[in-house]
């Protein structure tokens, strides 16, 4: 048995050592057989080399089997210790950088109240020469909140604001409605819920308030351009240029209390929060963001009357961004609920404010929410698709202007009508001489923007590098938007090598944002103050992103050095340089303003109010300029006949019959006017009677001989020329008929006081 179970064996060896190796049975064949012919031995060569080839394969094979598991022990336990490294490098960036950006906020409102100090002197003057540093609307809003800290409760105080009579003369308003006083209720409720009547005086605390919300302001941009770039460098370049170019980015230094230094910080939380919602790869936050829009987005425009403009603006934006497909259409649409519920939340609680269902924002969004169908069916990538979409903007933007008709025409609103005309007079589409309109076109910041804002820009090296961010951003979101019209679909996650920065969403709608804000600067100086801070923002992260500096090397196809390596050494490196060259030109500058003691005095103004408070009687009703009205009734608390708001077709005709004091009428037409009013003392500004303008035909007593119709051209100079002279001239002289209906009761170097007489006389 034996014997016959050797010769299997063997025969079982030998097949399998022909199957397995596949070369040794041929060479024991060739030793036998006679020679081939050059064709088969070349065949069999061939044959050699492939059984050679496919056993060194099967050799490797097994090889690489036998190390595969050494190396994946390997590299699970490089995964098992590199989650507890990574978790710790998040957590110290995510520290050090929430550190830096709320020390920056900190730091810019300590800076904001020192330089307040230094400019007013507050902490040495008496509670009337403060008051008198508010001008114009920003006394009538704290005039407000001290009304509401006399109040017996704070219920009786709201509601003396909603039927406020004793602020105007024969006009009943809503001040909290038409003037929008929620900042002065909060601020109200917090000072006495906090128990700070005994701590701190009312008009730092409600200064204190802004200043801080200005350092939010500053906070939020810090995070926008950290979020964006990945780096907190970014957000201390944006700090840094703020700061530097603080006369184009706030009108904090001019009116403290203006609903927009209340509001924008409001909205600079919303485009942060919208930044970090419209990111791909921050699933894990995107909660959060969400809450913090929709709670932002609110607050935002319960503070600012002209809010839902703004918002309308990133509305278009947001479109944009969704209609070329390059963000996640169910994250913008979500932010398109979020403006629905904050128009309809806002118009009940704003007294059933008509403005917000007549605005641009609500029919837009409703255009855009009817199409929401037919948008998601023509993501298709067809040809049919792409020529739909362009029919689809069309469609919205149609429906919009349709439905914001239909609105106008069947819901009765107060919107302001003189702003629509304003535009059409801005853009030469109509001519007018209308004294209301001439003069908000004379207003600076309603006139296109002067040589010397493009070059304080340049000089703090802001805009040469913001157009450098722009362009290169530009120029790869028109890319993006190229290859979504020819069917490539966009990546999942974009790679620092892939040099391709306009594929990401929150980047493209910046660039969107930023240059519908910049053509709105370019026609007003007033929108610089809505544009430049997100200049600074942009301009930040673009010189500190590694993906910028990488799209544009792979534009230029570098091959000297490595793109990558190269890339970030400039996104460390550029904004160091520009940090330092700012640090040694404009620090010495910004300490010299804090060190430098400077001086408002206004005796004049002083005495004025003081003697109205000792000799006017309570119920007595002053008419003048609108800027000094607004003083008065904050120093004095006396009844005006008009104010300087410009939200109301009704205040506005008012302001310009009591205007009428600087014209060349009769002293009987000035008599009839401010005796409609109810007036009882007039208030000439030498300032304004003796205007020197520097441009002529944009000072009051101009604007109202051309409204008047007093105006005389002749071989191409204009004169004013009427049968009468100048009333607020005529007056000073005291003769008939003047004396007949005025008396002068009190006067000094800048303003004369005339009691209007109730029983006329006629003495010559």
């Amino acid at each position: 048995m034996r014997e016959r179970s050797r010769p299997r064996g063997r025969r079982e060896a030998g097949g399998s050592g022909r199957s397995a190796g596949g070369a040794a049975s041929p060479r024991r064949e060739r030793r036998g057989a006679p020679a081939p012919a050059a064709g088969g031995s070349r065949r069999l060569a061939m044959e050699e080399g492939a059984a050679d080839l496919r056993q060194r394969k099967k050799q490797n094979c097994t090889e690489s089997d036998k190390m595969a598991p050494e190396e994946r022990n390997k590299e699970n336990s490089k995964l098992g210790r590199s989650p507890k490294y990574m978790l710790i490098q998040r957590f110290a960036k995510l520290f050090f950088g929430c550190l830096a950006a709320v020390t920056s906020g900190m730091m810019y409102a300590v800076y904001l109240s020192t330089y307040h100090e230094r400019k007013f002197w507050f902490s040495s003057r008496q509670e009337l020469e403060r008051e008198i540093t508010f001008q114009g609307d920003s006394a009538i809003y704290y005039s407000f909140y001290k009304e509401l800290l006399k109040a017996p409760s704070f219920e009786r105080g709201v509601y003396e604001l909603t039927h406020n009579n004793k602020t105007i003369s024969l006009k009943t308003i809503n001040a909290v409605q038409q003037m929008t006083l929620y900042p002065e209720l909060i601020a109200s409720v917090l000072y006495q819920a906090s128990g700070s009547e005994e701590v701190i005086e009312p008009v730092y605390f409600y200064i204190g308030i802004v200043f801080g919300l200005q350092g939010i302001y500053v906070t939020a941009l810090f995070v926008t351009s950290w979020v964006m770039s990945g780096t907190w460098l970014a957000g201390m370049l944006t700090v840094a240029w703020f700061i530097i170019n603080r006369t184009d980015t706030t009108r904090i230094d001019y009116s403290i209390p203006s609903r927009e230094n209340w509001a924008l910080p409001y909205f600079a939380c919303q485009v942060a929060a919208l930044t970090g919602y419209l990111k791909k790869n921050l699933n894990c936050s995107a909660e959060f963001c969400y809450l913090l829009v929709s709670a932002s987005t609110y607050t935002f425009m319960m503070m600012w009357e002209y809010s839902h403009y703004l918002l309308f603006v990133q509305a278009v934006s947001l479109f944009l961004l969704d209609s070329f497909a390059l963000a996640q259409t169910e994250k913008v649409h979500e932010v398109y609920k979020i403006y629905l519920f904050s128009l309809f939340l806002g118009y009940l609680l704003q007294f059933e404010n008509s403005v917000l269902l007549v605005s641009p924002l609500l029919s837009l969004v409703a255009a855009l929410m009817l199409s929401k169908c037919l948008q998601m069916n023509m993501k298709k990538g067809t040809l049919m698709s792409r020529l739909l979409k362009i029919m689809y903007i069309y469609l919205v933007l149609t429906v919009t202007v349709t439905l914001n008709l239909l609105l106008k025409m069947f819901l009765p609103h107060k919107e302001n009508e003189h702003l629509l005309k304003f535009i059409e007079v801005k853009l030469g589409l109509n001519t007018t001489k209308n004294f209301t309109m001439n003069w908000l076109l004379c207003q600076e910041s309603l006139q296109a923007p002067s040589q010397d804002f493009f070059l304080r820009l340049t000089q703090s090296s802001l805009l040469p590098f913001y157009i450098l961010v722009l362009i290169i951003c530009l120029f790869s979101v028109t890319q993006v938007i190229f290859r979504r019209i020819c069917g490539e679909p966009l990546k999942e996650t974009v790679k620092l090598e892939d040099g391709r920065i306009g594929e990401r969403p929150e980047i493209v709608y910046h660039v969107i944002h930023t240059i519908l804000l910049g053509c709105l600067a370019m026609c007003l100086e007033g929108m610089k103050y809505l544009w430049t801070p997100y200049v600074c923002m942009l301009a930040a992260f673009g010189v500190c992103s590694p993906e910028l500096w990488m799209t544009l090397f792979k534009w230029l196809r570098l091959k000297a050095v490595h793109p990558i390596l190269l890339a970030l050494i400039l996104s460390m490196a550029v904004p160091t340089i520009i940090g330092f060259s700012l640090w040694k030109e404009f620090f010495p500058r910004i300490m010299t303003e804090l060190s430098e003691l400077q001086e408002f005095y206004d005796p004049d103004t002083v005495e004025l109010m003081t003697w109205i408070k000792r000799q006017a009687p309570v119920a007595a009703v002053f008419a003048g300029s609108p800027q000094l009205m607004g003083v008065i009734k904050l120093c004095t608390g006396w009844m005006v006949s008009s104010l300087p708001l410009y939200n109301d077709d009704d205040l506005l005709k008012r302001n310009e019959n009591i205007y009428q004091i600087y014209s060349k009428r009769s002293a009987e037409d000035i008599y009839k006017i401010l005796t409609s009013y109810k007036a009882n003392f007039l208030v000439i500004e030498d300032s304004i009677c003796n205007e020197v303008g520097p441009v002529r035909g944009c000072r009051v007593k101009d604007l109202l001989d051309i409204a008047n119709g007093h105006v005389v051209c002749e071989e191409g100079d204009s004169y004013a020329y009427s049968k009468y002279g100048r009333f607020c001239h005529e007056i000073k002289m005291n003769y008939s008929p003047y004396v007949n209906y005025f008396t002068r009761v009190y006067w000094n170097r800048s303003y004369f006081v005339y009691r209007i007489n109730t029983v006329i006389s006629f003495q010559s």
